[in-house]
């Protein structure tokens, strides 16, 4: 079956270049040229992906993206960025940004990034959420996590997380006083074909520890110089 795409871009020719490249490879893909518009139709219609441009009327993208999240859009995003917009990016993945390609950008690093992307949402027997797939709750200092609705709750308290906050989070806790490297998270949740750098763990590791934060220090995830993290417990210990 073919892949459906969003593509909410306002210039023109970009969309209609997007589209043609897109179509060709065999994904169905539909343009909006409008934020506003975009986000009322990723909410209203199931898409494999979204591609979305930063600069848009009406709401900009980083609107878009962040409104997507809140009301529970799992649907994976690339980000159009300008180039060396290093800013936009790092803003991009903190709002929930799968990926990003930055203009100009060839047809071939397209369709690579669109393959990438959509093969890492797919569910695998060897992701930390089918590796947890039995499990109904993990239970693990203050926190209870429930792995098969991508759901967290911190002292009772629901916590809202990106997916890839999930699955960052999802495979320290299997793995409490592990020191898991850069690379292992990167290759696990984003994959081995990601083509991103390791300041993508670091933003959604960055973002973890904020919402950890009412934990009041029973979870906490510790920075090992130079290696990667680990998920400290105190006074807990890990069940299921």
């Amino acid at each position: 079956m073919a892949q459906n795409i969003l593509v909410i871009e306002d210039e023109h020719t970009l969309a209609r270049l997007l589209s043609y490249n897109l179509s060709q490879e065999g994904y169905v893909t539909k343009v909006v040229d409008h934020g506003a518009e975009g986000l009322q139709e990723a909410l209203a219609h199931p898409y494999d992906l979204i591609i979305l441009d930063i600069m848009l009327p009406g709401m900009n993208g980083f609107e878009v993206l962040s409104k997507l999240r809140q009301k529970g859009c799992r649907t994976p995003v690339i980000i159009l960025t300008a180039r060396n917009a290093e800013e936009e990016i790092v803003q991009g993945l903190k709002y929930g940004a799968d990926d990003y390609i930055t203009k100009p950008f060839g047809v071939a690093e397209l369709l690579a990034r669109v393959s990438a992307v959509l093969r890492r949402a797919a569910p695998s027997e060897h992701s930390p959420e089918s590796e947890a797939n039995d499990d109904k709750v993990i239970a693990i200092g203050d926190l209870r996590i429930y792995p098969e609705k991508y759901e967290v709750v911190l002292n009772g308290q629901p916590i809202p997380l990106r997916p890839k906050e999930f699955e960052v989070l999802l495979y320290l806790v299997q793995r409490p006083g592990v020191v898991v490297t850069r690379d292992d998270l990167m290759n696990i949740v984003w994959g081995f074909d990601y083509v991103g750098g390791q300041r993508t763990v670091d933003v959604h590791v960055s973002s973890l520890r904020k919402k950890l934060e009412m934990s009041q220090q029973t979870v906490q995830i510790d920075s090992i110089r130079g290696v990667g993290y680990k998920l400290v417990v105190q006074g807990a210990g890990k069940k299921r």
